[in-house]
């Protein structure tokens, strides 16, 4: 698959917005390969994701304790 590089502030030609089209289309068909680093979660794994974004300190902490992780 190709790079295509815009210019901001600058309208595509025609020529550019239907090679565009085409390559979308064509990699809306390609199928989807997992990267083997980062395979996909299993429901198990995916039901144990805890937010990481805490309204304070206390809040913070509670989570900390109660899932045992320690920074």
């Amino acid at each position: 698959m190709a790079i295509v590089r815009f210019t901001v502030g600058e309208e595509p030609t025609p020529e550019e917005d239907a090679a565009m089209e085409a390559a979308l289309e064509a990699a809306a068909k390609l199928p989807y390969v997992y990267d083997p680093d980062c395979p996909p979660l299993t429901e198990k794994q995916l039901a144990e994701f805890r937010p990481v974004n805490f309204a304070s300190m206390e809040e913070r902490a509670r989570a900390m304790a109660q899932s045992k992780i320690h920074v």
